[in-house]
C-alpha cells in the first residue's frame, strides 16, 4: 500500500478497501517465544504441535465391565471365566485366553487378546464352588464385536498434528496441550498497543466533572478490546488538545509499541492536533472512510520502525465499531491469525432497518434463534454514535453494505457477533 496522502487521503474509502490498506501495514505476525503452559491462555500459537504420543496412549475401555473377545458363533453356555481385574492406570501384564474375561475400569488398558468391553448392567456374576466368578452376558444379541473400546491414537496419531499454527488457546487447547504432556508451547509475542485519549473535555473517571467535560469513556473500553483481542496495553493516558503533548506522546509509542491508537482529534477541527502532529513523527495513508459510524479515522506510520497508527473518532460508538472493524484484524494479523476478524453469519431481519446507500453502515443488533431454529436480528433502537448504551445492549453489529438503502423486515442481513460474557 502506499500512503501517499496525494493517492489516498483525500477519498472516501469503501470499508473494504480500508481494511486491506490497515493490514497492509505489518508484513505479518510478531517474532515467537516459549511459554509455560499456565500462562498460555488467550495466547496464538506461532507453530504447530505435532503429538509425541498416540491419544489415547493405549486402547481402553470406554466404561466399567469386563474385557473379552467376543466369539463370532456367540457367548459360551458357560459364560466367560474371569481370571482378572484390570483398573485404569495399571496394565494387564498377561494376555487372555478364549474363553476368558477380565474385570476392567473405565480407562483401563485391554489386555492382549480382548476386542471389546460388556458394560457391567449386561452382565450376570456366579461363583462357583472353587471360588471362580463366571460371567454371562445378558443380551447377547445386542453385543457388537469392538464395542465400548477406545482406540490407542484414535483421537490424535503420534506425530499428527494436534493443533496448527495460528490458534488462539483456550480451555479446550490448552486441556488438549497438557493431554500431550507439553510442559509449553511456542506462541507469538503479545503486540503492544500504545493507546491514549485525547481532548481538553475529557476527565478521568474519579475526578471531578467540570460543566464543559465529559468522562474518558473511550480509552477503558478500548483497553479492554485490546486485551480481548490478545495485545497488551501501554496506557498513555488522557492528553490535552496541544500539538506537542500528542506530538511527544506519538514520539514514545512510536519506539515502544507494535500498534498506535488514539481516540478523537482525528477530523477537520480547529482543535483537532492528531494529524498534525502525526506528520511530525511519521506520514499519514488515509483519514476517510465510507462509514457510519467512524467516518473520520486517520491510518498511518510512526516512527523509523513504520509503527502502524489508527486515529480512532471520539464518539464513543464510533471508537468501538471502528476498532472492531480495523484495528482488530491488525492485532489478527500481527499474531498469525490472518482472516480471523471480522466474522460474520447471516440473520433474518426482524424490524426494518434504516441505512443509505454509498457507506456502510453497522447498527447494534440483538440476534437470536426464531422457533424454526433461524437465526433473526433486531436493532436495539437509537443508533446515535454517542449512544454507547446501545453497545452494551447489542450481541451483534448489523452490517449493511453501501449498496443497500435500507432492509425491509423478512430480509436477509449480515451480522458481526459481539463477544460477551454470559
Amino acid at each position: 500500500m502506499s500512503l501517499s496522502c496525494f493517492e489516498l487521503g483525500e477519498r472516501m474509502l469503501p470499508v473494504e478497501e480500508a481494511r486491506a490498506a490497515v493490514l497492509a501495514l505489518v508484513p505479518g505476525a510478531l517474532p515467537a517465544e516459549r511459554v509455560a503452559l499456565p500462562a498460555l491462555r488467550g495466547r496464538v500459537l506461532a507453530e504447530d504441535v505435532l503429538s509425541p504420543i498416540d491419544v489415547p496412549q493405549n486402547t481402553n475401555a470406554a466404561m466399567d465391565g469386563v474385557a473379552l473377545a467376543w466369539p463370532e458363533a456367540g457367548p459360551p453356555a458357560a459364560g466367560f471365566r474371569r481370571v482378572a481385574e484390570i483398573v485404569a492406570g495399571h496394565g494387564a501384564g498377561y494376555a487372555l485366553a478364549p474363553g476368558e474375561c477380565a474385570g476392567i475400569t473405565t480407562g483401563a488398558p485391554l489386555p492382549e487378546g480382548a476386542d471389546s468391553v460388556i458394560m457391567r448392567e449386561q452382565l450376570h456374576l456366579e461363583t462357583a464352588a472353587d471360588g471362580e466368578v463366571w460371567v454371562r452376558v445378558e443380551h447377547p444379541e445386542r453385543v457388537r464385536r469392538g464395542q465400548n473400546v477406545r482406540r490407542a491414537g484414535e483421537d490424535i496419531a503420534r506425530g499428527a498434528v494436534a493443533l496448527p499454527a495460528g490458534t488462539r488457546l483456550c480451555a479446550a487447547e490448552l486441556g488438549l496441550l497438557a493431554s500431550l504432556g507439553a510442559p509449553r508451547a511456542a506462541v507469538v509475542r503479545r503486540p503492544r498497543v500504545a493507546l491514549f485519549s485525547t481532548g481538553d473535555e475529557v476527565t478521568a473517571p474519579g475526578e471531578p466533572l467540570p460543566a464543559a467535560g465529559i468522562f474518558d469513556a473511550n480509552r477503558f473500553a478500548l483497553m479492554a478490546l485490546v486485551e480481548e483481542h490478545g495485545g497488551e496495553v501501554l496506557d498513555l493516558g488522557i492528553l490535552p488538545d496541544r500539538r506537542d503533548a500528542i506530538a511527544a506522546a506519538l514520539a514514545r509509542a512510536a519506539a515502544e509499541a507494535d500498534l498506535v491508537l488514539s481516540s478523537g482529534g482525528v477530523s477537520v477541527g480547529d482543535a483537532d492536533h492528531t494529524r498534525a502532529a502525526l506528520l511530525e513523527h511519521g506520514e499519514l495513508g488515509f483519514w476517510k472512510i465510507a462509514i457510519r459510524p467512524g467516518r473520520p479515522l486517520a491510518c498511518g506510520r510512526l516512527g523509523e520502525r513504520g509503527v502502524p497508527f489508527l486515529g480512532l473518532p471520539g464518539n464513543p460508538v464510533a471508537s468501538l465499531v471502528t476498532f472492531l472493524q480495523f484495528a482488530a484484524p491488525l492485532l489478527a494479523k500481527l499474531q498469525g491469525r490472518d482472516g480471523a476478524w471480522p466474522r460474520r453469519l447471516s440473520a433474518i431481519a426482524e424490524v426494518p432497518l434504516r441505512s443509505r446507500e454509498g457507506r456502510v453502515d453497522y447498527l447494534r443488533g440483538v440476534y437470536a434463534s426464531d422457533g424454526e431454529g433461524r437465526l433473526v436480528v433486531r436493532d436495539t433502537g437509537a443508533q446515535g454514535s454517542g449512544i454507547l448504551s446501545s453497545m452494551v445492549q447489542a450481541n451483534c453489529l448489523i452490517e449493511i453494505d453501501d449498496a443497500r438503502g435500507a432492509v425491509a423486515a423478512g430480509e436477509a442481513v449480515t451480522i458481526q457477533p459481539l463477544f460477551r460474557l454470559p
